[in-house]
């Protein structure tokens, strides 16, 4: 009895380690069942629809910029060329006259009283010399005769000489009279547009430096700019060919104004201390509304560049490594391109590496994509481009 309670005790020992055994082998079974399920494939992303616009090829002008600002063709102070009195001023300050137009008048009294003078000394001379003329007729006669010396008829000679040349001293001083009668009133020498003036009416003018006002022409304008010696050899290589386009444009925005014009001048030579030459644009001004002083950007339409490959400018981003657009594939996943960029013709921008035509760059939701994404193409209008990104 005692050796079948050893026994049963052995097996009992036996049981319990079985147990303890087929345990792990049974979690391990049901763990290794579990991470079979977890490890299923997720689907795949849904494809991001965005909008595309394909790349173009198209002849554009090339331009050269530089800052500028105007000036008049012709600037010039109105001054008095005789002493008197302001006696009217015929146009408002500020205002457009023709040329030829009166603006000022100087007290003329005193300078039509000169020429009343100087009219009748000039009748009183040609009186006396036709009676010298008369007296030297008869006295030639009376000598043949014997009846007059030789010495009366030089004198009467001489006197008829000397009021010929008093009535051509009368001539010339009626004509100085006339001329500063006429200078009593101020015309404009040209068409433009008269300043403040800094004389009112009874202001006493001098010949010694009365500024009276100042008249600008306005019509046309230059525009006056400083492009670098660097551009130099471009501008005048077309320039020898034809007369160069210019296009000016002052302000920003809904502010904005442009004007057109050709090149005119090229100085003579190149400032040592800047590298720069001064041109200037003659630009059609017929409203009057460009005025001397304007800063404006210039640009200079030298040439034209065809086949230039264009894509809309919210295509393009900027990363620290340079300038991309987003490219859709065949397969429409997106290729991340790095570009140079050209000039820019609102709305579109020149690329002049790294896209080819005809390929489709992303204009909008780049945000939500990026370099192998799967996205579905929409054809965008160029207009609404703008406000796609």
């Amino acid at each position: 009895m005692g050796y079948r309670l050893k026994v049963q005790a052995k097996f009992g020992f036996i049981a319990v380690i079985g147990l303890a055994v087929a345990l792990p082998i049974g979690w391990v079974a049901v763990s290794n069942s579990g991470a079979g399920k977890g490890a299923e494939t997720p689907p795949p992303a849904p494809a991001i629809e965005v909008p595309v616009a394909a790349v173009v090829d198209k002849t554009v002008p090339v331009f050269l910029t530089y800052a500028g600002s105007t000036d008049a063709l012709r600037t010039v102070n109105l001054q008095a060329l005789v002493t008197g009195y302001l006696l009217k001023r015929l146009i408002p300050d500020g205002s457009d006259v023709t040329q030829g137009q009166l603006l000022f008048q100087i007290d003329p009294g005193p300078y039509q009283a000169v020429l009343d003078q100087a009219r009748a000394q000039e009748q009183k001379d040609a009186a006396a010399l036709e009676y010298a003329k008369a007296s030297r007729t008869r006295n030639e006669a009376m000598a043949k005769n014997g009846d007059v010396s030789l010495d009366t008829l030089q004198q009467s000679s001489s006197s008829e000489q000397q009021f010929v040349a008093a009535v051509a001293a009368d001539k010339a001083a009626i004509e100085t009279a006339q001329l500063n009668l006429d200078h009593t009133q101020i015309h404009a020498p040209f068409a433009g547009r008269v300043g403040i003036s800094l004389l009112n009416e009874g202001a006493l003018i001098s010949t010694s430096g009365s500024q009276i006002n100042s008249l600008v022409q306005l019509d046309p304008i230059y525009a006056t700019f400083n492009p670098p010696d660097g551009d130099l050899p471009q501008i005048q290589r077309y320039q020898s060919r034809a007369p160069i386009p210019v296009d000016v444009e002052v302000g920003s925005g809904e502010n904005a104004a442009e004007y057109h014009g050709k090149l005119a001048i090229l100085d003579n030579s190149v400032g040592r201390g800047t590298g720069t030459i001064t041109a200037r644009a003659v630009i059609d001004n017929p409203h009057h509304t460009l005025l001397p002083g304007q800063f404006l950007r210039v640009r200079l339409h030298v040439t034209d560049l065809p086949n230039a490959l264009l894509v809309p400018q919210v295509a393009v981003g900027s990363s620290q490594l340079g300038k991309y657009v987003y490219v859709v594939g065949h397969d429409n996943k997106v290729e991340q391109r790095f570009v140079t960029v050209g000039d820019d013709y609102d709305p579109l921008v020149v690329i002049t590496r790294g896209v080819a035509k005809g390929e489709s760059v992303v204009v909008g939701n780049q945000l939500k994509i990026g370099p192998g994404a799967l996205v579905k193409p929409v054809p965008a209008r160029l207009e609404s481009t703008a406000s796609a990104r």
